[in-house]
């Protein structure tokens, strides 16, 4: 399984980013082989508009199952749900959590957009 965090740095010890589109990274852990890879999000921090589906593409095209993160604008849960990605909202501690928290089945999954479009 491939799992997307929402991040405020680049480390598994990173807190989990409230912000889905705006987040400064998205760590990506695969449960398969315990791999981590980095995704700068620079592009979408300060984006004026179309942040949550650009950020949706990247994370989709990284071939993930489940992106966790603390909200979700009405784009970017549309794309996602597109594209089969469980969207869970969660961001009571560290990237490391979440993993672990994502791989048990320990977080439900969200059923619609939490903030609205264009939420900083």
């Amino acid at each position: 399984m491939r799992i997307a965090v929402t991040s405020q740095g680049k480390e598994l010890t990173s807190k989990v980013d409230p912000r889905f589109a705006r987040a400064p990274y998205f760590l990506i852990f695969d449960t398969a082989d315990e791999s981590l890879e980095v995704i700068e999000n620079s592009q979408n921090v300060n984006a004026a508009h179309g942040a949550g589906i650009q950020a949706a593409e990247n994370v989709v095209s990284k071939n993930v199952e489940i992106v966790v993160a603390g909200n979700f604008g009405p784009k970017a849960f549309q794309a996602l749900g597109a594209a089969g990605i469980k969207t869970v909202e969660w961001t009571e501690g560290t990237v490391s959590e979440a993993i672990e928290l994502a791989r048990n089945n320990k977080l439900g999954p969200s059923d619609k957009p939490n903030v609205d479009g264009h939420w900083m």
